[in-house]
């Protein structure tokens, strides 16, 4: 025991050591075939993806604080391109797209950085990151050897790096940033695009290394990336899956260490555990791996309307840090041990000679000897059953599908199967119910209150822009005296809609992540007049990955009305009237100042309303924990927090196990006054606002030495999904 208490304050001493970023100026950055090379000594490094827009510059000091205690050394974030240019040659850099004043906290707190420019970037963000006037564009392809597209790509890449110069902000100025990234996993469809893939890709990375940043660049997930940049590995299982670099005088690194997996509405938690985590990443240590980041450490929040196609406004909520920023046990505390094995054996891990032994059928040794006497070893047991392997004349008893770290040869300071962090829950807590509600109906347009008419069924997002979710489409309709018994048939390749004929809501419908398109029908009743047919196509964030993104097509395809099997009536080529979004969002009444431009009424009981605007006054919970807004009782839409988006809700669409997929909505506090605090809820059909709830959240631990082996991995499934 005495022995172990040693060990934990050495390597603690160690890494924090080891962590810091020099304040005494410019570093030199450069690497060789075994790792990156800071100012002349080898590094393996620890990085962890935390995403400045995804939380609020109030939680950045913390989340970064956690992160370095974690022996997290590097944080690495994308840049958010649609964010920080809406409109060509308009910039943001504010409140959560602050990315300066975010760098500048990673840089007090002694971290390195590791700035993923893209500009494309996937990330489950709205269009892959892409801006959306991009699409308007004459003659634009994105991510190929296309002249528009190379120079806007160009443009923002050079503003990015330009800003991050200006700032110092580069290790070759003195500052944290130690590694960049262009494009993002473009080997997936690098082949669509035959011979001007290839050529975008040398393009690319020669206009990045052009940019002389004094740092190297990385391309993940492409295995042509020209020197000298980087090719690097995502995924979960890097260890087994990883080719290596694509030179020998390149380091083998680990981008995206996926410590549990994007989730969408209508889909269920994704769990991995602490033990699978640090297994891959031990086993890409022991073949030569020298820099693992995880994606994500802390997922945080798709506010407002950011998150792409059905992605859950909740982002990866299993990682280290939850989605509050609040530590998630075991998964924090194992990898901050093995993080702390790995330092402690850095010497010969960095400097040895390194040699590969068979210990058994499924077990192996990974050795790594330097000349000096130092040596350190890995050994591995890919069983699924107890095993005891002899090793250098000792004997070992290898736990169930795991690697065991020996810091001499000789003694074990770790093993991935045997975490010793205990186990947490998070705990919610009713703060207060609402029953002062005010709500107001939503305008459902007819033919005639339209501006914009087409002789066609027009695509969705053109017509949007993504300055909405919601698309009206209406037209005219006088049926036959044949027509007795009408059928409204639409097919679409949006994300749901809603439809109505004469201000009579008929019903709603929806896709799914994994299913593109989808219908609805149901019987009407006409007069024998005109009758008005308003539907409202919505999509539910943009899509974000993909090759000819610029050509993907949503919103309604297909309109019948069917009288009988002969008497059917296309629209495809009927008189349309189109309206962006609703008249709600147009006069912003999720803000303050702007309430009285619509009328108010006291809500005392449930409503199946379609479209209807609630809002709700109310004070702040006392105290410093995490809120959330539990909207259980609600069906779809979107919800502000004096005037901020605080994202979309979709509590109606339920998993294959008949529950909804997300039910807590975080509400920063940086989001909330002293009090008089005002939550407006767009709820688009079904909704309950009288059941709404306001929650505080923390996590409390279950036991303090509790050790986990594999068997334990249910128990913790079904605590996570009670969350």
């Amino acid at each position: 025991m005495l022995h172990w208490v040693y060990w934990v304050v050495a390597v603690a001493v160690a890494v924090a050591v080891a962590g810091e970023v020099s304040r005494g100026g410019a570093q030199v950055i450069t690497y060789d075939g075994r790792s990156l090379i800071i100012d002349g000594h080898r590094k393996i490094l620890f990085s962890g993806s935390i995403h400045y827009p995804r939380s609020t510059p109030q939680m950045w000091p913390s989340l970064i604080a956690k992160a370095k205690e974690g022996g997290v050394d590097v944080i690495q974030t994308y840049v958010f391109w649609n964010r920080h240019e809406p409109q060509p040659g308009q910039y943001d850099f504010s409140g959560r797209y602050d990315l300066v004043k975010f760098i500048k906290e990673i840089q007090a707190q002694g971290l390195y950085a590791c700035l993923r420019i893209g500009p494309f970037i996937e990330s489950e963000w709205s269009y892959g990151g892409l801006p959306f006037w991009l699409h308007d564009v004459p003659g634009i392809v994105y991510r190929t050897d296309n002249e528009p597209f190379k120079f806007y790509m160009q443009n923002f890449t050079t503003k990015i790096v330009n800003l991050m110069k200006l700032e110092g902000l580069y290790a070759s100025q003195g500052g944290p940033i130690i590694l960049s990234q262009i494009e993002n996993e473009y080997q997936n469809i690098e082949a669509a695009f035959k011979e001007k893939g290839p050529s975008y890709v040398q393009w690319a990375a020669k206009m990045a290394v052009d940019l002389r940043t004094g740092v190297p660049w990385v391309m993940c997930k492409q295995s042509d990336a020209p020197d000298p940049v980087i090719n690097t590995c995502n995924g979960m299982r890097c260890g087994q899956t990883f080719t290596g670099p694509n030179s020998p005088n390149k380091p083998s690194m680990w981008t995206e260490n996926w410590t549990s997996f994007y989730e969408v509405f209508g889909g269920e938690t994704y769990l991995r555990s602490a033990e699978d985590i640090a297994f891959h990443v031990a086993l890409f240590i022991a073949r030569n791996g020298s820099y693992v980041n995880y994606y994500m450490y802390h997922g945080g929040t798709n506010f407002g309307r950011t998150s792409s196609a059905y992605i859950k406004t909740s982002y990866y909520d299993q990682a280290p840090l939850d989605e509050y920023g609040l530590v998630r046990q075991p998964k924090w505390g194992h990898l901050k041990e093995l993080h702390a094995a790995i330092a402690f054996c850095s010497t010969p891990l960095l400097n040895g000679v390194q040699s590969n032994t068979s210990l058994g059928q499924l077990q192996e040794a990974y050795v790594f000897q330097e000349e000096t006497g130092g040596c350190a070893a890995f050994l591995i047991n890919n069983d699924e059953g107890i095993s005891t392997v002899v090793f250098q004349n000792l004997s070992f008893e290898l736990l169930p599908k795991s690697i065991s770290i020996l810091s001499d040869c000789k003694n074990v300071i770790f093993n991935t199967a045997k975490a010793n962090a205990g186990y947490n829950e998070r705990i919610t807590m009713s703060s207060q119910s609402f029953d002062a509600i005010d709500g107001w109906e939503d305008v459902i347009p007819t033919f005639l209150d339209t501006s914009l008419k087409a002789n066609e069924i027009l695509e969705h997002m053109n017509m949007t822009k993504d300055e909405s979710d919601y698309l009206w489409y209406t037209f005219r309709f006088q049926p036959s005296s044949s027509c007795t018994k009408p059928m409204l048939y639409i097919e679409s390749l949006a994300h749901a809609l809603h439809a109505f004929v004469n201000n009579i809501y008929l019903g709603t419908t929806h896709g799914s992540h994994d299913i593109k398109d989808f219908f609805f029908k149901s019987p009407i009743l006409l007069n024998n007049e005109l009758n008005n047919i308003s539907i409202l196509s919505v999509m539910a964030g943009l899509p974000d990955s993909g090759a000819f993104l610029e050509s993907r097509f949503a919103g309604l395809t297909r309109v019948e009305i069917q009288c009988t099997e002969k008497e059917i009536y296309d629209f495809a080529n009927h008189t349309w009237g189109y309206q962006v979004g609703l008249l709600g969002e147009k006069l912003q009444i999720y803000k303050e100042e702007n309430l009285s431009n619509v009328e108010w009424r006291k809500t005392e009981i449930s409503s199946d309303q379609p479209l209807t605007w609630y809002k709700i006054v109310f004070n702040t919970p006392l105290g410093n924990d995490p809120v959330a807004l539990n909207l259980s009782s609600m069906g779809k839409g979107e919800a502000w927090m004096n005037g901020q988006s605080i994202g979309r809700y979709w509590v109606s669409f339920h998993n294959t196990k008949g529950d909804p997929s997300q039910t807590l909505y975080h509400v920063p506090r940086a989001f909330l006054k002293t009090s008089e605090n005002l939550l407006v809820l767009l709820e688009e059909a079904g909704g309950d606002p009288l059941h709404i709830s306001l929650e505080t959240i923390s996590r409390t631990d279950l036991s303090q030495q509790h050790v986990s082996y594999h068997h334990h991995l249910p128990q913790e499934k079904q605590r996570v999904q009670s969350e």
